[in-house]
């Protein structure tokens, strides 16, 4: 997968629509596309000059045969995406035209990509660091404001750029203390103690800082997750029928319809809410219906909102012992949301608020006051940081690295603070820079790149 000697060619574009995108790179990417190309200009892409765009024919380098009119983008390098010669066919998008297309330039001497093959010559090349790189593949993903702002932010290197500092400040300090052992005898300090000691720390807020917005990154990159639960017949199915603009779970008046878990993500106000539809709360014989009762609760742990949902004819005392007995933690936000005022009288009416909990007024049935809920939904995520250019962190992998690099530097504390030998601090400040450097990607392995790479499309 990671061989750079050869040329690769691969469509980056889904098949089915009007046009498509097929790229190729590698030293002899120009050409084996002039094997296949014939220009108007009647010159050779080879000679032209970077960042130019040429029109002509797609032929089959065996015989000559037509393929298609195309217009190629001309990139030299290490002026490219990966750094290596370059170019980008655009052709008609029909299925026989790309995979004609694919096959003229494989029969010319390139061999089909791998799943982010493109990608990854880029990141060898110096032109993407890992946690940029993997990036990409967020950003081809990102299917709302939020999700797309996240990517976009570690593309450009936003903790990169941080996390590189601390890293490259650690390595000149561990660097001088590995020193100080080749004078182990004559008793000489290089690293400042009190520097070490100011940076150490400074360390560990920016990492603590980090891995605490890991929660808010990982919920905006897969969808905030929503659970809707309530007693039997409450219109949960109905509510997410309604916000989902569709009929994705099956409404009935038959107590216990929803006998397991749906899941919905909608895009609310630029943020992408995976909701989901549990079962209702009650006692039951039904085996199913139990099964389903229990991934109510399982759903429920998991929410970062719940929205209970309650007829608004119930005692509001009942729906408040009910809401008690949920045992929300003070990370999760709830709602109460009293159901079936389907007329103005009940929409209007005033609700008891000796509870610290919002209530809203809905009509699920016939999507009355659902713009408030949207607005509940949307105030009940942080995104300050996020779109004020704070870095937040969405991949798992980087989360562990940083837990990783937070206990090094706890160990590293330490030690400085009860005056163990330097080449102790030394080794608990390489724990540091070897974690920080699996996010960067200064050190990897074939395993981690495999593993990240295996899941970009091919062509990207």
């Amino acid at each position: 997968m990671f061989a750079t000697g050869d040329t690769i060619a691969a469509p980056a574009t889904a098949t089915g629509g009007a046009l498509a995108l097929i790229r190729i790179s590698g030293p002899d990417a120009l050409s084996i596309c002039d094997k296949c190309f014939k220009s108007i200009s009647g010159k050779t892409l080879i000679s032209q000059k970077g960042y130019t765009a040429h029109f002509g024919n797609m032929i089959s380098p065996d015989n000559g045969e037509f393929i298609d009119e195309v217009v190629i983008t001309v990139f030299h390098n290490p002026h490219s995406y990966t750094g290596e010669d370059m170019a980008e066919i655009s052709c008609h998008g029909s299925r026989w035209i790309v995979a004609e297309t694919m096959r003229a330039l494989v029969a010319a001497g390139a061999r089909t990509a791998e799943a982010g093959e493109f990608t990854v010559r880029a990141f060898l090349a110096g032109k993407l660091d890992l946690a940029q790189a993997e990036a990409v593949a967020d950003m081809i993903a990102s299917g709302n404001r939020a999700s797309h702002t996240l990517a976009s932010a570690q593309l450009r290197g936003h903790y990169s750029a941080k996390l590189t500092e601390i890293r490259a400040e650690l390595l000149r300090l561990a660097s001088l203390l590995e020193l100080e052992l080749d004078f182990s005898e004559e008793d000489v300090t290089f690293a400042d103690r009190t520097e070490l000691n100011n940076l150490l720390a400074h360390a560990t807020s920016e990492i603590e800082r980090l891995s605490c917005s890991f929660s808010l990154g990982n919920a905006i990159k897969e969808g905030i997750p929503v659970a809707i639960i309530g007693k039997p017949n409450a219109g949960k199915s109905t509510l997410l029928n309604c916000l989902a603009g569709e009929d994705r779970a099956m409404v009935s008046d038959i107590a216990g319809t929803t006998r397991d878990t749906i899941e919905e993500t909608i895009n609310i106000n630029g943020m992408g809410f995976r909701f989901t539809d549990t079962a209702g709360l009650r006692e039951s014989d039904d085996c199913l219906e139990r099964m389903g009762i229990e991934r109510t609760h399982k759903a429920l742990s998991s929410a970062h909102i719940i929205l209970y949902l309650a007829d608004c004819h119930e005692v509001w005392q009942d729906i408040i012992s009910e809401v008690q007995r949920l045992n929300i933690t003070s990370e999760q936000r709830i709602a109460i949301l009293l159901n079936k005022c389907d007329n103005e009288q009940l929409l209007h009416d005033v609700t008891p608020s000796e509870y610290d909990i919002p209530v809203i007024r809905i009509s699920a049935k016939y999507g009355l006051n659902i713009d408030a809920l949207k607005c509940f939904l949307s105030d009940s995520i942080d995104t300050a940081a996020l779109y004020s250019g704070d870095a937040v962190v969405s991949n798992a992998r980087h989360y562990e690295a940083l837990q990783q690099a937070a206990t090094a530097l706890a160990t590293a504390r330490e030690a400085l603070n009860t005056g163990l030998p330097s080449d102790l601090i030394a080794e608990d400040l390489r724990q540091v820079l070897d974690a920080i450097g699996t996010i960067t990607g200064e050190i990897t392995s074939t395993d981690i790149l495999n593993e990240i790479f295996s899941k970009f499309c091919v062509g990207k």
